[in-house]
């Protein structure tokens, strides 16, 4: 059994929750070494852990101030029969910290000159930076060293003490880039880790059986030295460290429950506006994460975007620590369920490593482009699915055991079984601003548990401010539909369309297909139909676009390959589609709707021909003007505006199929093409307007005198 203990000095606060093993005396050394370097493992069962000998969890503030503080040595420590399985615990974990040993006593950094550093401070809630000054002593020769950074061993000397004794100073981790960098790098780091860390203390605020913390970072600037380098610093702890999960998709199931369920809660609670991944360290203490957002760019290269939410999504199935949370199941096709174990255990290393933006992105469709996959079946069981598939998927073998897997954190905490499972969602329409999972999930910790504290409403008061206060939403596109529904948003805004679609064109280029060398026959087509569908029915535009192309038999950007058989069903779903592209936006669904609607092709079977909306949709493909940043796209290249105008003017002058005729408005709108084509350069058509305009102008005329006569 552990036990959460939180400090809240300003220097240390809730910097460190690890285990610390306890024996019998003789063994207490030896025992301690090997305790140091073990994970927790939260796979072993209850028989298993009554076998173990109990465990306990301090601060690194209060293991140090415990060999530190001299009238510890006096205090006489017997372990009571009368007293609490918790009190023998603290009884023998004070024991066991002091005979501790500095590790890296033998290194005699206290001998090192004393260098006087600026340290850099940022408060996440506050968005607000502090300095003050420190004294610090650091090695030359770096210990350790990764892809991009090198570390150094370094003592700081906290700014209350008073002896200068330096042999009980805290041991830290300098860590400087490799490459050089730009200084503002350095600042981003650590405003992404320490954003990182309020979310870890929302997570822990909804009492999971595990709580997380995330490594307090600075930057360290020797003002003294050529340069002014900058430093990031860090608390050394020891154990083994163990990745996770990265960020461009590695999941690493068969270690830990708790960070991926912490990745899941990150997405959900911030309403799909972030996720918290790469989460890695010693037991459930973390460093370096990544956070992923959609349309910012900020938190640095590492940020994929959508892009890095699908790859985690496809590899985590929730387990039961994402049950007792309430979190909702990310919605995968049933061909990705049966294979996710096979696809985890075929994960290749090099995805475990972290990914910058560009190097993810540069994949290639693996289909030769002759080669056409009929993907009409796939569409039709789609459509024939039960409803229930889209409420997430069924349990199955390849969840998660039984949470008796992860033990609670305290022995006051309550246990997970007594969670309800289910969803609990609060419309958007309620006048309590946060959602019922993050509200009703804190009513009813408090209530249950006395660990929550009363500082805990400021903490999560602070927390709102830096959030914006957004409502949670499920990951399940049912219940995002609902919340849509709600809300009257049928089109756009939904971070969760946009990581389905993402998904469906991972699928395309075949990112997780199983080995290492790929074979274009074992792309999942089920599944990336699956997902782009899930996008369309969203509201993401592109998606919107691709399904109406892919059932009208038209060329498109994603899933190109694709074909479906033609038939008065498939044409009536592909209007559909191409309809809400059209109320979405997109100036070429606008053009097909108008012509559709002018000729009747292509319109399929539930819809006749209407030139009154013909006119609608030409009207409103004249107003969008589509270009991109760098100017090298114009959407009006293949229907110009000055055509769509020219359509409009002759079913005015025709009048018919729903439209009156009015010869005047139809001369109007030849001058407006004819100014139009003359912009163009396109003379020639430009005098062709005009002569049309004063031919609709005539006919105008020979009507009045037919009224008067």
């Amino acid at each position: 059994m552990s036990h959460s203990i939180s400090s809240n000095d300003d220097e240390f606060g809730d910097i460190v929750l690890f285990p610390l093993t306890f024996s019998d005396d003789e063994e207490e050394q030896e025992d301690l070494t090997e305790s140091s370097n073990d994970a927790s493992d939260e796979r072993e069962s209850e028989n298993e852990v009554e076998e173990i000998k109990p465990k306990a969890h301090m601060t690194l503030r209060q293991r140090r101030l415990s060999k530190s503080y001299a009238p510890l040595a006096n205090l006489k420590l017997k372990v009571k029969p009368g007293q609490s399985r918790a009190q023998n615990h603290w009884i023998m974990a004070i024991k066991k910290a002091r005979d501790l040993s500095d590790p890296w006593a033998s290194f005699h950094i206290e001998d090192i000159k004393t260098e006087f550093c600026i340290r850099h401070r940022y408060n996440p809630h506050k968005k607000t930076w502090t300095k003050d000054e420190v004294q610090v002593k650091m090695m030359k020769k770096p210990f350790n060293r990764g892809a991009m950074r090198q570390c150094f061993r370094l003592k700081k000397i906290s700014t209350f003490s008073r002896s200068g004794d330096w042999s009980h100073a805290q041991n830290y981790v300098a860590k400087r880039y490799i490459e050089k960098v730009d200084r503002d790098v350095y600042f981003q780091d650590v405003r992404l880790q320490m954003d990182a860390k309020v979310w870890g203390e929302e997570y822990n605020r909804h009492n999971p059986p595990k709580k997380v913390d995330i490594f307090q970072m600075y930057i360290l600037e020797f003002k003294d030295r050529p340069g002014e380098p900058l430093y990031h610093l860090e608390h050394f702890i020891e154990g083994e460290y163990i990745k996770y999960n990265s960020n461009s998709g590695f999941v690493d199931e068969n270690l830990r429950y708790t960070p991926q369920a912490f990745s899941h809660f990150t997405f959900e609670r911030s309403a799909h506006n972030l996720i918290v991944v790469d989460i890695q360290g010693v037991g459930d203490l973390y460093t370096d994460p990544q956070i992923h957002t959609v349309g910012s760019c900020e938190y640095g290269d590492g940020n994929l975007g959508a892009k890095g939410m699908a790859l985690f999504f496809h590899s985590h199935i929730c387990n039961d620590i994402c049950n007792s949370l309430n979190l909702t199941e990310f919605d995968l096709s049933p061909r990705e369920i049966a294979t996710h174990k096979d696809f985890l255990r075929a994960q290749r290393k090099s995805i475990m490593q972290t990914k910058v933006r560009g190097e993810i992105e540069q994949c290639l469709s693996l289909s030769p482009s002759s080669e056409k996959i009929d993907i009409t079946r796939f569409l039709d069981h789609q459509r024939t699915c039960s409803t229930g598939v889209s409420d997430g998927h069924t349990p199955t073998d390849l969840d998660s055991p039984s949470m008796d897997d992860e033990e609670p954190m305290s022995v006051d905490s309550p246990s997970p079984s007594g969670v309800p499972y289910g969803v609990r969602f609060r419309s958007p329409s309620d006048t309590d601003s946060q959602s019922s999972m993050t509200k009703e999930g804190c009513r009813s910790s408090k209530e249950r548990s006395p660990i929550y504290e009363p500082d805990d409403q400021e903490e999560e008061e602070a927390f709102n401010r830096m959030a914006g206060s957004q409502n949670a939403r499920p990951s399940c596109v049912a219940l995002e539909k609902d919340f849509r529904k709600l809300m009257n948003h049928k089109i756009g805004d939904s971070i969760l369309g946009k990581v389905h679609h993402e998904m469906a064109k991972y699928h395309e280029v075949g990112r997780f297909v199983l080995g290492d060398s790929k074979d274009e026959k074992l792309i999942d087509w089920e599944s990336a139909i699956f997902h782009e569908e899930h996008a369309a029915e969203l509201g993401e535009l592109e998606a919107m676009v691709t399904m109406a192309k892919l059932y009208l038999g038209q060329d498109r950007e994603v899933l190109v390959n694709c074909v479906v058989e033609p038939s008065d069903e498939h044409t009536n779903r592909g209007v559909d589609f191409m309809v809400e592209a059209a109320e979405a936006g997109d100036r070429g669904a606008m053009v097909y709707m108008g012509r559709a609607f002018e000729t009747g092709d292509g319109l399929g079977t539930l819809r006749s021909v209407s030139w009154e909306d013909a006119v609608y949709w030409y009207e409103q493909a004249v107003k969008t003007h589509d270009n991109d940043e760098g100017g090298q796209f114009d959407c009006t290249i293949n229907d110009p505006s000055y055509t769509l105008m020219a359509k409009q003017a002759e079913m005015y002058r025709q009048g018919g199929h729903g439209l009156d005729k009015d010869p005047q408005r139809a001369g109007d709108l030849y001058n407006e093409a004819a100014e139009a084509a003359m912009e163009a350069m396109k003379g020639r058509l430009a005098n062709k307007y005009f002569a049309l305009a004063e031919e609709a102008y005539g006919e105008m005329e020979e009507e009045e005198v037919e009224t008067t006569g």
